[in-house]
């Protein structure tokens, strides 16, 4: 798989933390850069874990369903892709309530941004692809892409927030259909 590739799946990925953390930009009276980084620095770590705990549940299950593994990429990147466009219609403002800086709001919030990412591992395990260069590429962008994400809030509030994770499903999906259209030539 190529770096333009691994990069958009990366970038596709990091809208869930993306959307996230510029809604805690919103939230912030005052741009506090150490909260951001905080806050990108657990985004950014478990979108790297997630991906290499799901690739390593797909290297049990590979022999078993090799003949069907684009299609399970394909159907996986697609559901989450479409989650992630129907999940950007409905944000909505009682997410500013939240206090982002606990430790217990952003390991949540961590785990339930990376979920996919669990998903792109497990189908990146199917492809026989190395996990090591994809999930450093998915933590590294992910992390810098929240952590303007909290900047951008800040600065420019909800204008940006349902279109970036919108964004992030069409990429997905787009990566999905990619793999498949690849396969089955």
């Amino acid at each position: 798989m190529s770096f333009v590739t691994i990069f958009f799946i990366a970038i596709g990925l990091s809208m869930d933390a993306c959307a996230v953390s510029i809604v805690h930009g919103i939230a912030m009276k005052k741009f506090n850069i150490r909260h951001a980084a905080i806050m990108a620095l657990f985004f950014g770590a478990f979108q790297a874990i997630m991906p290499v705990i799901g690739w390593l549940g797909g290297c049990t299950l590979r022999g078993f369903i090799q003949g069907v593994d684009h299609w399970i990429a394909f159907s996986l990147l697609a559901f989450v892709g479409g989650k992630m466009i129907f999940e950007s219609t409905k944000l909505g403002d009682e997410r500013k309530a939240i206090d982002f800086m606990s430790i217990y709001t952003l390991l949540i919030l961590s785990l339930a941004t990376s979920i996919d990412a669990l998903a792109v591992g497990l189908s990146l395990s199917f492809l026989n692809i190395s996990i090591i260069f994809p999930a450093l590429v998915i933590g590294a962008t992910t992390f810098t892409i929240s952590l303007g994400g909290v900047l951008l809030g800040n600065r420019f509030g909800h204008f940006f927030e349902r279109k970036m994770e919108f964004a992030g499903g069409l990429i997905l999906i787009a990566i999905g259909v990619k793999i498949l259209i690849e396969h089955l030539k």
